[in-house]
């Protein structure tokens, strides 16, 4: 039996999913099964097997050949990772192709488990599962553009409404036009008008799945110096974001700041892409575009949970586990969670509910950069938030997150972190001073062990001011410099704040 190393949770056992696509065939190893999956092992071949499925009817045969030999490394791979069972999907070439049921005949042998060859409508409804899984509430039309074809689906929170699958993916778009991009634009506008269901999605979101728009809202951050290196939920801002797919449309892109990222394999597909957005745009008029790294296998694990395992916050869940795995206390982080809500109403701070969630995922953090030298503790617990493989939550939350750890062991007004500061706002963060003032406050008191902040309550001081009350039986805790924390915290809130014993 292999050992389980101390930084990985003790319940979960992995499993693997292979993705057979019509441009990329990817493995993933997750932890285990679970509402907000941690990838253990991740890799993708570029095989391009639908290249020229347009003209020939058949997969391509070179790419055959290079999938099977990895396929037996994927198999290995997952036997070698542990994974308890191995999920096989497989999209738009496979099933679309003449020698389709052969390919996947022959790689259900070397991978020695069942392929689920998806349907158009099976492929869009993991899609937009995909979406559900991974944000808060979403309301709008999700696209997954894939090489072969492209699903796009209506969502609204945990409902999945109409959809259709379009040959839009790059490689198809590229063979039907002939490497013509102005054929392309043509051909695009044509399938786009058949997806009536766009009208519904105006003023709503655009949620775009898909390696190659992935890659252009990359290139985008690069061209514009983007604080946070984040793809996931992150929002180019739609006034600016037309010009640039413009530009990629007509395919300059080689002298693009930021185009070495991107392999060569896949730059030839981003003109293809930036048409297929476009032309979207231009039908939908949505209020916002919101890059998901989730899709069809995400998921499609999320389709294997409990109903009451997919009714969880993601956000929440994956922070719990990182708050189990790198805490001092994990009850401590979640009295911590608990406790500021009160606090925050003692403040006369009102939450929406998504503010709510944001505090409490970012008590549940609060702790994990202990083990790090106390001068670097604020550095590393924001680089952590601030790039940890998180759901549902979007760009100014998480700076919210990262800059409130960030100021609890550098100072309420450190200037570190100048563009996640500017990525906060202003509103999230006099936030992020407030908590991170308030846990200032707290580890001080509890040794960032638990059972003292329970005891901890509000009330009224001599002079009428609010007071933080230390009970009686902590009154061996009062100090000098817990009192001037709570003074400190008072004039972030401007107002005064004591620090009290009960009597």
């Amino acid at each position: 039996m292999i050992a389980v190393s101390q930084g990985r949770l003790q319940d979960r056992r992995p499993v693997s999913i292979i993705d057979i696509g019509s441009n990329s065939i990817r493995i993933v190893v997750y932890e285990g099964l679970a509402r907000a999956p941690t990838v253990l092992f991740n890799e993708k071949m570029l095989a391009g097997l639908g290249r020229g499925i347009v003209s020939t009817g058949r997969l391509d045969p070179e790419a055959v050949t290079r999938a099977m030999a990895e396929f037996r490394r994927f198999r290995a791979l997952s036997n070698q990772a542990g994974a308890v069972h191995m999920h096989v999907v497989a999209t738009a070439a496979a099933r679309e192709a003449e020698n389709g049921p052969d390919f996947i005949r022959r790689a259900e042998e070397v991978l020695g488990t069942e392929i689920h060859v998806l349907s158009g409508r099976q492929e869009a409804h993991y899609s937009a599962l995909g979406i559900i899984s991974s944000f808060c509430s979403p309301d709008g039309i999700s696209g997954d553009l894939g090489g072969g074809s492209l699903e796009l689906t209506d969502i609204k929170g945990e409902k999945i409404g109409d959809g259709i699958t379009l040959p839009l993916g790059g490689l198809r778009l590229q063979d039907m036009a002939g490497n013509d991009l102005e054929e392309a634009v043509k051909i695009a506008r044509r399938e786009v008008a058949r997806a009536h269901m766009l009208k519904a999605g105006q003023g709503r979101v655009f949620y775009a799945v898909g390696g190659t728009w992935r890659n252009l809202a990359r290139l985008y951050m690069e061209k514009t110096g983007y604080p946070l290196d984040v793809m996931h939920h992150y929002e180019p801002p739609m006034e600016n974001i037309l010009p640039f797919l413009k530009q990629v449309a007509k395919g300059d892109i080689e002298r693009m700041k930021g185009i070495e990222g991107v392999s060569k394999a896949r730059r030839a597909l981003l003109p293809y892409g930036a048409i297929v957005q476009k032309e979207i745009i231009a039908a939908m008029k949505p209020a916002r575009i919101v890059i998901s790294a989730a899709g069809v296998r995400e998921g499609y694990l999320h389709s294997l949970l409990l109903p009451s395992e997919q009714e969880a916050d993601p956000l929440l869940a994956a922070c719990a586990e990182l708050a189990q795995l790198r805490s001092r206390s994990f009850t401590h982080a979640r009295e911590l969670a608990d406790w500021t809500g009160t606090a925050f109403e003692e403040f006369g701070i009102e939450e929406t509910p998504e503010e709510a969630r944001y505090r409490r995922a970012t008590c549940l953090l609060a702790d994990i950069g202990w083990r790090a030298h106390p001068e670097y503790r604020g550095t590393q617990s924001l680089n952590i938030i601030a790039h940890a493989a998180l759901l549902s939550v979007d760009h100014p939350g998480r700076a919210y997150m990262a800059m409130t750890n960030m100021f609890r062991h550098e100072g309420l007004y450190s200037n570190s972190a100048a563009g996640i500061q500017k990525l906060a706002g202003e509103r999230y963060l006099e936030r992020a001073r407030i908590l991170a003032g308030t846990m200032r406050v707290v580890y001080l008191l509890s040794a960032a062990m638990p059972g003292i902040i329970p005891q901890l309550k509000w009330g009224r001081g001599k002079d009428g001011e609010l007071a933080l009350v230390l009970p009686a039986n902590l009154s061996a805790l009062y100090g000098e410099r817990p009192a001037a924390r709570v003074t400190q915290l008072g004039k972030v809130l401007g107002r005064p704040v004591s620090l009290a014993v009960e009597e």
